[in-house]
């Protein structure tokens, strides 16, 4: 074979896979920072808030053609939906290109993305309704000083 092996983890009934959850998170962090609802991000895909929120959730997997309506919707790249996916998360692939030596527990432990966090998205938005640059910069850099100093703790 050419290195490429099937894999078929074992994962609980019922239990998202990572990669759609990953996925998923994209959708909700794009969508939030553009300010648009459920409801509307639904009504342009032709959809129920109730699917978009199983999409955001991981809960149901997003067709091809799903991803290329909210990319075109939610004015992205197809590999945005993709972009800043963790190893781990990516390891969980059924076809694996090489062995990772990734258990299958290791394989289903999956960190929370900070970027998915209401916080994260209420701190992006406040930032950039700041008007004015030069508050925005120094505001960045402030922020970049005190996590920083954080790290030293």
């Amino acid at each position: 074979m050419s290195g490429v092996q099937e894999m078929q983890p074992v994962r609980g009934k019922g239990k998202p896979n990572p990669i759609d959850v990953h996925v998923g998170s994209r959708i909700r962090l794009r969508r939030t920072l553009l300010g648009m609802s459920q409801e509307k991000l639904g009504e342009a895909i032709g959809l129920t808030f109730q699917q978009v929120q199983k999409y955001e959730r991981g809960a149901n997997r997003v067709g091809a053609s799903r991803l290329y309506d909210l990319s075109r919707v939610l004015d992205v790249s197809i590999g945005y939906f993709f972009a800043e996916m963790p190893d781990t998360v990516a390891a969980q692939s059924p076809v694996q290109i090489r062995d990772m030596g990734v258990t299958d527990e290791e394989m289903y432990t999956h960190e929370p993305d900070p970027m998915a966090k209401r916080e994260t998205l209420e701190l992006v938005r406040a930032y950039y309704k700041i008007s004015d640059p030069q508050v925005r910069k120094r505001l960045f850099e402030m922020t970049k000083a005190l996590g920083a100093a954080s790290d030293g703790e």
